[in-house]
């Protein structure tokens, strides 16, 4: 095994950013110079940045032309679904918060028609004035050759400049939509923990067209190709299949289970365990349909006992915790089979620890206060010493709640049937489901 191969197992091949850290120093490596084709030096840095992962910094300088050229390259994973922010800027406030954008995202501003294609920037880590000021500076670059050979264009060109620069001071509100098919790119929630009202995220399955892009295979097996009688056999058989951990990207197997939940339905467990670093998580897929109609299921914590009940979260439930005001949206943690307490635990992991906003030179001292807080008041509630309610809100009705007094009823929690919104429909893809006459041939 070579000497990187050894590091990326050990898991030390990227190492935590930090400005004390003496002993992180970049590797320097000889590079052709592209503008004048003498020798340079390009100097690389692999490290790790919260929500963007392991990254590559690269800084090339020639010593003949003395051009430079800085980029940041992500070296994570490509998560299983592309995500979608959508911010509503008011004041200038919103400019500061802070972006991480990779190669592969769209950014958009519909309100001046205005759009940076994927793969035309490298990836960065800004603000949103800073993505402004960026976008001025692309439009300016080529401007004296406009203006030498067609002044009608460069004169159109300054007056957008002029409105993006407007655009800084908010006089009017405008709205940031950051589409990225990698499912990589993150803006900053300043209410963290509680619900961004400006802010709306939502994930997607991206296209063939996006998994070409990103250069991956996003073809699925035919459900087709598993004879209908094998399933039976399924049930009874752990499938195993190789794949990459993603925390230290190291070889490790994923393990696949059909079971059945008592009182409630079959689904599909997911599990990896990686050897190298330690690393574990699983994740939840529902075995069955979209149920007719949505569940809303109202715990009220009384007892540690709480703590230890089953509980199924699909990809498509929200939670909410009223007395701490937090609200976790669909998707942000996936689906996940746990207890209560392993819930709680995770949702304090991506809140307040894995938060990128709360170390470092990003971070405020409100912010970090209102974090400490939230992470204090959740370490109470699995101790039994809050008195809260836990709503598990699910559109699609394939989330569950262990009932310990089953088959009575559970004086303690309360299970609603509600029908779904339009919006909440269109969230799960059944405004445009088609499903009758879906076996028959046309003519």
């Amino acid at each position: 095994m070579s000497v990187i191969g050894e590091e990326r197992v050990r898991g030390g091949l990227f190492k935590d950013i930090s400005a004390e850290d003496e002993e992180t120093q970049p590797t320097e490596i000889e590079s052709l110079c592209m503008n004048c084709y003498e020798n340079g030096s390009t100097r690389l840095l692999l490290t790790k940045i919260p929500f963007f992962r392991e990254i590559i910094i690269s800084s090339f300088t020639c010593p003949h032309c003395h051009w430079t050229n800085t980029e940041i390259q992500s070296a994570g994973r490509i998560q299983e679904q592309g995500v979608s922010y959508t911010l509503n800027i008011k004041c200038k406030e919103d400019m500061n918060r802070e972006v991480v954008k990779t190669d592969s995202a769209t950014t958009r501003i519909p309100e001046l028609d205005f759009e940076i294609p994927a793969f035309t920037q490298k990836g960065s880590l800004s603000t949103i004035e800073g993505l402004l000021d960026r976008a001025v500076a692309g439009l300016e670059q080529e401007q004296p050759i406009r203006r030498a050979t067609d002044p009608d264009v460069a004169d159109k060109i300054d007056q957008f400049i002029q409105r993006l620069k407007r655009l800084k001071d908010v006089e009017e509100e405008f709205t940031l939509i950051i589409d990225d098919p990698s499912g990589n790119s993150f803006i900053e929630n300043p209410c963290a923990p509680q619900k961004d009202q400006a802010l709306s995220v939502s994930h997607y399955n991206r296209t063939p067209e996006q998994n070409a892009s990103l250069g991956i295979d996003g073809t699925e097996p035919d459900p087709q190709e598993k004879p209908a009688n094998d399933l039976e056999s399924m049930r009874n058989e752990v499938l195993v299949f190789d794949t990459n951990c993603p925390e230290c990207n190291a070889p490790a197997s994923t393990n696949m289970k059909l079971v059945q939940i008592p009182h409630f339905k079959e689904v599909i467990i997911m599990a990896t365990n990686c050897d190298s670093c330690g690393h574990r998580t699983n994740e939840v897929k529902s075995g069955g349909a979209t149920e007719e109609l949505g569940t809303k299921i109202t715990l009220h914590v009384t007892d540690p006992s709480d703590m230890s009940r089953d509980l199924l979260k699909s990809e498509t439930c929200s939670v909410l915790i009223p007395e701490v005001e937090f609200e976790l949206g669909m998707a942000a943690l996936g689906g996940k089979f746990t207890t209560l307490e392993g819930l709680l635990k995770d949702i304090k992991e991506l809140v307040v620890m894995k938060n990128p906003f709360t170390c470092g030179d990003s971070s405020t001292t409100d912010t970090s206060e209102k974090l400490e807080q939230f992470g204090k008041k959740i370490d109470k509630i699995m101790a039994g010493e809050m008195d809260v309610h836990v709503v598990l809100d699910d559109p699609a009705g394939n989330s569950y709640l262990q009932n310990i007094y089953a088959p009575d009823p559970d004086p303690e929690m309360k299970i609603e049937k509600y029908t779904r919104t339009f919006e909440q429909n269109e969230d799960l893809g059944l405004n445009d489901m088609k499903t009758e006459g879906y076996g028959e041939v046309q003519s």
